[in-house]
């Protein structure tokens, strides 16, 4: 009896990362445009090399925000699917309260930047190693990951050995593209991974 009920609730959980993992690949979309976003921005901060510490702090604040609201509404339709969204719902809260933390304080040191920007990037790092806690297949797995630790180790590094209030502003912006060149990377393999992933789960169904 105890070895039916705990074959059961293998299959149950089994049953469970499965369909998140078909949920995840079925929003490949809303990770490629958080790719396209970072990448965006790393662009955006090249481009403009005469940019101040106001600017790249505006900057870098709306990339937190809009990929803020892509991860709400990725959660959102997943919410609505009957599929996880927790953490995508925690992400994208998470960065649209940062972006407004930043807003509002119009005047940010690059002291006070780097604190809040390290706290922010190891928290969101730390959703996605949760997030890939709970997907079943390796590959989607260890991409996941990568992602999470990209933000982590950028997080930590910033922290330690990051930009001071003394920093020019292209010290500022060659470590914001540093991060969103890696995060945009590890995020466009996902969703490549993720859109083969669904578009042979489609093809199987046909």
């Amino acid at each position: 009896m105890s070895a039916s009920n705990s074959t059961d609730r293998t299959n149950v959980t089994m049953a469970h990362a499965d369909s998140r993992s078909k949920g995840l690949a079925r929003n490949w979309w809303a990770i490629a445009i958080r790719a396209v976003l970072a990448a965006g921005l790393a662009i955006g901060i090249f481009r403009g090399s005469t940019y101040t510490l106001a600017t790249l702090v505006l900057l870098f604040a709306a990339y937190v925000a809009a990929d803020g609201v892509a991860a709400i509404v990725a959660g959102l339709l997943r919410m609505k699917r009957g599929e996880f969204w927790q953490t995508l719902i925690f992400e994208g809260t998470l960065n649209l309260f940062f972006a407004g933390a930043i807003l509002v304080w119009p005047a940010i040191v690059a002291t006070a930047f780097v604190g809040l920007a390290s706290i922010w990037a190891v928290v969101t790092g730390a959703a996605l190693l949760a997030a890939a806690r709970r997907t079943c297949e390796a590959y989607v797995q260890g991409l996941l990951a990568l992602a999470g630790l990209v933000s982590i180790v950028w997080g930590l590094l910033m922290a330690s050995i990051g930009p001071t209030s003394d920093s020019a502003p292209d010290t500022v912006g060659w470590w914001l593209i540093g991060y969103a060149l890696s995060f945009a990377a590890a995020l466009l393999m996902l969703s490549c991974v993720l859109q083969r992933q669904y578009n042979q789960s489609a093809w199987c169904s046909e």
